[in-house]
């Protein structure tokens, strides 16, 4: 099994550059990462990556051994050290400490595959004897309902972040980091592409919670008097970014979004159903506007910001597949 002192033991030789050595990322190459695995069972079989990919994304067998196996272990590693830390730190307040969470931050662009990451490590690290429960939330149930977004004026700019309720989804985070036995939270849905009035999904104090979403790795924002409060980043553990170049994610955005039209969209009751009636001509441009209107800025603006600010950056090649691994020094 591999521990702790094969992580710190890899580098890259780029960093023995005078100009490298400054980065707070250590970066691995994917054979040099997926060594790191070689002991470690793959527990996934073939039915679970077609249950866990995500439209577009090129999950493999191959991938998951090479890249989430290591990730798995080392998550492990984190949360069984967080767990000592705790018991140390109640033993020097001489006080009783009751368990909370891991939480664990997912952020990246839309299409960039951040989802069926989250997915693949809530499934990785259910595999662990000492995190049997692991429950994965995405901020969409966060996102203002769309007769908000309306009255705000913010339908175009859904996603970016003030179209979220940000102190609902600070509160839903805290109050499970807190080690409360449940906690809700609001269900979204992309048929109709609005929060699900009434429906809750509820968390029952899990080992591990997976925390997915667009602006997730956000710092706290300024308050009109200078201040500076809380952010949901500020409740996790350990954070991913998933990462790939713009041309690439813009490119599959619109194969996703070209699939969907084929798929998704022709159900009569989805909210983009209208799409489904384009010709691949002025569905390819449908795509492009909305990417340059909408998620082109946002990922501009907002979320390749958060990039530097994880733990874990996976570096997508343009066939969707992980070929780097940043982690950030200790």
């Amino acid at each position: 099994m591999t521990n702790v002192s094969d992580f710190s033991s890899v580098r890259n030789d780029k960093t023995s550059n005078s100009h490298e050595s400054y980065s707070p990322f250590v970066e691995l190459d994917r054979p040099t990462w997926a060594r790191l695995a070689a002991e470690i069972k793959q527990p996934l079989n073939q039915q679970d990556i077609e249950r866990l990919r995500g439209l577009g994304d090129k999950l493999s067998l191959a991938e998951v051994a090479e890249v989430y196996l290591p990730i798995s272990r080392l998550l492990n590693i984190y949360v069984q050290n967080s767990k000592n830390l705790r018991q140390e730190q109640t033993e020097f307040l001489k006080s009783r400490s009751s368990r909370t969470p891991f939480v664990i931050g997912v952020g990246g662009s839309v299409a960039v595959g951040k989802s069926t990451t989250a997915r693949v490590l809530q499934e990785m690290l259910r595999r662990w004897p000492n995190t049997p429960r692991v429950e994965l939330v995405t901020t969409d149930g966060f996102l203002f309902p769309n007769r908000e977004l309306r009255r705000r004026g913010l339908m175009e700019r859904k996603g970016f972040p003030e179209s979220y309720d940000r102190r609902s989804l600070l509160r839903f985070v805290s109050a499970v980091k807190s080690g409360a036995n449940e906690v809700e939270a609001p269900v979204y849905s992309h048929l109709s592409y609005d929060i699900v009035p009434g429906e809750r999904i509820v968390v029952h104090r899990p080992d591990v919670l997976i925390v997915e979403g667009l602006n997730v790795l956000q710092p706290a924002q300024p308050r009109t008097d200078g201040t500076t409060g809380l952010a949901v980043s500020d409740f996790f553990d350990f954070t991913v970014y998933v990462d790939a170049k713009s041309a690439d994610i813009k490119r599959w955005y619109i194969e996703r979004f070209m699939k969907l039209r084929e798929g998704a969209f022709t159900d009569p009751d989805s909210y983009f159903h209208r799409y489904s009636k384009l010709d691949d001509e002025a569905a390819v441009a449908t795509a492009n506007a909305i990417w340059e209107r909408t998620n082109g800025p946002n990922l501009r603006e907002n979320v390749i910001t958060t990039r530097g600010r994880s733990k874990l950056v996976l570096v997508k090649d343009q066939n969707h597949s992980v070929s780097r691994v940043l982690l950030r020094k200790i």
